[in-house]
């Protein structure tokens, strides 16, 4: 499959989006600036996620459209484990509670745990989709 040069660079551009998240999101661990932290390897496996669709011309408005379609085409069609998919559910639900309800409290295990998952995943992508282009 050949993919043109625009589809390529986007994808590119959303894989470095994701690693510079996943560097922020490494930082901020170490600051224990959970929260954050938590946040950013969301963005990451979020990004890394919009990284592999651009691939196929698709995108999504909402966090929910991209995760379904991720699953949909790559983890239902066993492109990839199924612990990718639940990395990305506990993550976006992870982010979800810390962004949005009072006084959730993230403990600071869950969260290196979640930043070693996003590592994985946005390795796992980049992985796929340099060998996909070259």
């Amino acid at each position: 499959l050949e993919y043109n040069k625009e589809v390529i660079d986007l994808s590119l551009y959303r894989l470095e989006k994701a690693k510079k998240d996943l560097e922020d999101a490494k930082k901020t661990l170490e600051l224990e600036m959970c929260d954050t932290s938590a946040n950013r390897s969301y963005y990451a496996i979020f990004h890394a996620a919009r990284a592999i669709l651009a691939l196929d011309g698709q995108d999504f408005k909402k966090h929910s459209g991209v995760i379904s379609k991720f699953q949909q085409d790559y983890i239902k069609t066993e492109i990839f484990d199924k612990t990718m998919s639940n990395i990305i559910k506990s993550a976006f639900d992870m982010r979800t509670e810390s962004d949005y309800e009072d006084f959730y409290v993230i403990s600071k295990d869950d969260v290196k745990t979640q930043v070693s998952e996003a590592e994985q995943f946005v390795t796992t992508i980049e992985v796929y989709i340099k060998n996909k282009i070259s």
